[in-house]
C-alpha cells in the first residue's frame, strides 16, 4: 500500500518467521558455482512491517526454494534518488530479477524500462511501478477502498443517508492511493448525503492529516460532518487527535493497515475500523514469482489475473483480498493470526474496555 502507510507490529514474530535466514547465503557447495541473486528494494524503514515482515518472509521463502540463491536487499528510506541508485547498482552487478516496492511509481518507469531492455525482470510489489514490469503482487486496492467505504456506512448505521463525510485520501505519488479513493467513492457516493471536505495527503503524513482535519472542523463547524474516512491508520491517528482537540466524540473514523495504535483506538472507541492485509501470502507469492522468473519458469499459476499501470497493460498479477477489522472481530482476525498480542493492545489504560470485549 503506502510509504508511511502500513505499520504492522507483532509479538509472534519468532514463531511466524522461524525458517532460518542464513540459508540465503552460502549454500555450502564447494563446486565454485556463483550464487544467483534476487534483488529486493523496499521503500522505507519507518513502518515496522518492512524489516520485520516483508524482508524476512521474502528472504526465508527464497532460501527455501533455492539454497544457492542470495537476496540482495536495500531500503530507500523514502528517498526516490536513493532507490534509483540502489536499483541501477543491482542491474550493473548483474542481478536478473528485482522485487521492487517503489517510493514513487512514476519515477521508477525509466529505471524499469532500462533494466527490461537488459533482460532484467522486475516484480512490482505492493505498489505497481510504471514501466515494463514482469509481474505484480499486491492487494485488490479498489476492493480495499470499497471495504473502507462500507465500514463508514456500517459505523453510521441508520444515519448514513443523511450523513456528511470528510475524506482524507492517500499520497498523490502512491499508485495505490487513487484505487483506495475510487473504491471508497464507489461505496459512499449515493449512499451518504455528501462528501463535504476531501483532501489528498502528501506522503501519508499523520501531521498533515491532523492539520487538514482541524481545517475541516474550522470550515464546517463541529456539527458540519458526521464521519471521517482516512485512507490509512497513520492519518487516522492524526485525524483522531484533531477531533479530540476540537472536543468531538463518537465520530465514525476508519483507516487501514491494522497498526497497533489503531487497534488500541478501536478498543477505546475513537476509531471505528481498520483494514487487515496479511503480509505473509503477499510476500511469499512475490518470492515464488521472483524465483520462477530467475529460473525461466512459467508464472501463470501464480498470476491468475492482470493489472494495468499508466504505461503497461495486462501485467500478470496476483491480487489478494483484505478484511475489515472492528472491535467486535479483533479476536478472530489480527489476534488469532498473531499480528499483535492481546497484552500489547490492552495496555495504556484499556484493561476495562478489553475485558468488556472479551480480550483480557
Amino acid at each position: 500500500m503506502n510509504a508511511a502507510l502500513r505499520r504492522m507490529i507483532t509479538g509472534a514474530l519468532a514463531l511466524s518467521l522461524a525458517a532460518p535466514l542464513a540459508a540465503c547465503g552460502d549454500s555450502g557447495d564447494d563446486t565454485g558455482t556463483d550464487q544467483e541473486s534476487v534483488g529486493l528494494l523496499l521503500p522505507e524503514n519507518k513502518a515496522a512491517r518492512y524489516e520485520s515482515f516483508d524482508r524476512r518472509i521474502i528472504s526465508s521463502r527464497i532460501s527455501t526454494l533455492c539454497l544457492e540463491c542470495k537476496v540482495d536487499y536495500r531500503n530507500a528510506e523514502e528517498q526516490v534518488d536513493i532507490q534509483k541508485r540502489q536499483f541501477e547498482a543491482m542491474v550493473k552487478k548483474g542481478v536478473k530479477v528485482i522485487i521492487l516496492d517503489p517510493v514513487d511509481a512514476h519515477a521508477a518507469k525509466s529505471w524499469v524500462d532500462a533494466a527490461a531492455e537488459k533482460g532484467v525482470k522486475v516484480v512490482a510489489y505492493d505498489r505497481l511501478a510504471e514501466g515494463d514490469v514482469a509481474a505484480y503482487v499486491s492487494y485488490d486496492n479498489e476492493k480495499i477502498g470499497q471495504l473502507q467505504g462500507k465500514g463508514i456506512l456500517a459505523a453510521l448505521g441508520s444515519r448514513a443517508a443523511d450523513a456528511d463525510v470528510v475524506m482524507l485520501n492517500g499520497s498523490p505519488t502512491d499508485p495505490n492511493a487513487p484505487s483506495f479513493k475510487k473504491g471508497a467513492h464507489d461505496a459512499l457516493d449515493g449512499k451518504v448525503h455528501k462528501i463535504v471536505y476531501e483532501k489528498d495527503i502528501p506522503e501519508w503524513s499523520a501531521a498533515e492529516a491532523r492539520k487538514k482535519m482541524s481545517e475541516a472542523v474550522k470550515e464546517l463547524g463541529p456539527a458540519g460532518f458526521d464521519a471521517v474516512y482516512s485512507a490509512n491508520d497513520g492519518m487516522a491517528g492524526g485525524a483522531a487527535e484533531a477531533l479530540k482537540s476540537a472536543g468531538l466524540k463518537n465520530v465514525p473514523l476508519g483507516g487501514q493497515d491494522a497498526e497497533l495504535p489503531a487497534l488500541r483506538r478501536l478498543v477505546s472507541g475513537t476509531q471505528s475500523f481498520t483494514i487487515y492485509k496479511q503480509v505473509r501470502p503477499e510476500a511469499e507469492t512475490a518470492a515464488e514469482i521472483a524465483f520462477r522468473l530467475l529460473r525461466g519458469k512459467s508464472i501463470a499459476s501464480f498470476t491468475p489475473t492482470t493489472a494495468d499501470s499508466k504505461s503497461k497493460s495486462n501485467i500478470p498479477a496476483k491480487l489478494f483480498n483484505a478484511q475489515i477489522v472492528t472491535r467486535k472481530n479483533m479476536q478472530d482476525t489480527v489476534i488469532r493470526d498473531g499480528v499483535v498480542p492481546t497484552d500489547w493492545i490492552c495496555s495504556k489504560g484499556l484493561a476495562a474496555a478489553c475485558k468488556s470485549l472479551g480480550l483480557d
